[in-house]
């Protein structure tokens, strides 16, 4: 089924439903369940910090040959639907086709970037699907006072927070790869 808008859609909503939708640069669309939830574009400092976060990534994963690509928004469908993480690191084989989506098994890391608008979702819901699907490493980008990196690992179904990165402070993560990173100058201009 092909669904050019919203407002044309009638019944339960289904990944191939919401990637048939018109590309819309103002929101995310993500399917939870049988729901579609509509986010709105991300923020100057959001993307500004994704992109330091992406390039600081990639640069680390080249250095260490890791086989994977870094991605920024891309549909990531998962047993329970599809989501748009902020940032994905995802096995480079996975990601050898032009597709409009990764199945969840290829992923070994997300990243969400909390913004005032989604916050609810990164810090309790988007987990809980994260690990249901086994991606083996959830990291979370906490903007204010100060940018703060949190990184959770999955143990046992749930993730469990291995290490906080905090501003000012250098961290060193050796899962995925060997990467090192100080949050404070994520976000700023």
């Amino acid at each position: 089924m092909s669904v050019a808008s919203i407002e044309q859609h009638g019944g339960p909503w289904t990944v191939e439903d919401v990637l048939a939708l018109d590309e819309d640069r103002r929101y995310r669309y993500e399917l939870l369940g049988e729901s579609l939830v509509m986010s709105p574009a991300p923020g100057l400092r959001h993307q500004r910090a994704a992109y330091r976060l992406h390039t600081a990534l990639d640069a680390a994963a080249r250095a260490a040959g890791a086989p994977v690509e870094i991605l920024e928004a891309i549909n990531v469908t998962l047993p329970s639907g599809l989501v748009v993480p902020d940032i994905v690191v995802a096995d480079a084989g996975a990601t050898a086709e032009d597709a409009v989506s990764i199945d969840a098994e290829a992923v070994l890391l997300v990243l969400e970037l909390v913004s005032p608008g989604n916050a609810t979702m990164d810090r309790r819901f988007k987990p809980l699907l994260y690990a249901e699907a086994g991606i083996p490493a959830y990291w979370r980008l906490e903007a204010d006072p100060a940018p703060m990196l949190v990184i959770s690992e999955l143990e046992g179904g749930w993730y469990l927070e291995r290490t906080t990165a905090l501003s000012g402070t250098v961290t060193r993560v050796h899962t995925p790869f060997p990467f090192e990173i100080d949050p404070a100058g994520l976000a700023r201009q």
